[in-house]
């Protein structure tokens, strides 16, 4: 059976620190974040379309909205966890999974610099 991917790429901008880290990460810094969301499927509607973009596009900016410009450990998700991208995308992976009831999102990737990703995926 076919399977169809689809991906949108956003980003924001935060600050954050690592409690616990040897090293600078443990000082307050910042990054332009990527965030690329992708939602996978078999079945197509009756347009030919898996998921609007525009509605892929507005679930992950719901989600993101209110990681932008803050301090990533004062928001509740992170108040008991370190806002590592690792911790990131795994919130973003089940916030924009809430948000779009019915699309199966695959994986989510987010970049902390152009260079640096990671992946979190559920099996």
């Amino acid at each position: 059976m076919p399977r169809y991917e689809l991906a949108v790429r956003r980003g924001f901008a935060a600050a954050h620190c690592i409690r616990g880290h040897p090293g600078a990460c443990a000082r307050l810094h910042g990054h332009n974040y990527e965030v690329e969301v992708v939602v996978a499927g078999e079945e197509l509607d009756g347009r030919g379309i898996l998921v609007d973009f525009a509605e892929l596009k507005a679930g992950c900016d719901a989600v993101l909205q209110p990681l932008d410009h803050s301090l990533l450990g004062d928001l509740p998700p992170f108040a008991s966890e370190n806002p590592t991208s690792e911790n990131i995308a795994r919130h973003v992976y089940q916030e924009v999974s809430r948000a779009l009831a019915g699309v199966r999102v695959d994986h989510v990737t987010v970049w902390e610099t152009p260079t640096s990703s990671v992946t979190y995926r559920e099996s």
